[in-house]
């Protein structure tokens, strides 16, 4: 099961489970800022990653519909996973009050 597909997901999985469970608590809390930063940060790393091991292979990934490359392919994955638990962060730690004009 190392398909190319499955190996992307799996880098993706792993950096988003370590960004939202250990870094985030404990390095940013309910702060926006360093959310972001570091959340650029651990994209980055999993877009690095995933190029590291596929640029220039010519590997083609099956996006539903689609095929798409190693960076199209990691990155859209990423966000698709990052969401709720992104959404699920954001309510814990109260994050919501701060977009609150009032």
């Amino acid at each position: 099961m190392n398909t190319p597909e499955f190996v992307i997901l799996t880098i993706n999985a792993t950096i988003i489970v370590i960004a939202y469970f250990f870094v985030y608590p404990r390095f940013c809390g309910a702060n926006t800022h360093r959310i972001a930063v570091n959340d650029l940060i651990a994209s980055g790393v999993a877009v690095a990653v995933a190029g590291s091991k596929f640029w220039g292979s010519g590997t083609e990934f099956s996006l539903l519909f689609l095929s798409v490359n190693w960076f199209w392919f990691s990155l859209l994955t990423y966000l698709v996973i990052e969401i709720p638990l992104m959404l699920w962060y954001a309510r814990k730690h109260n994050i919501w009050t701060f977009f609150d004009p009032h």
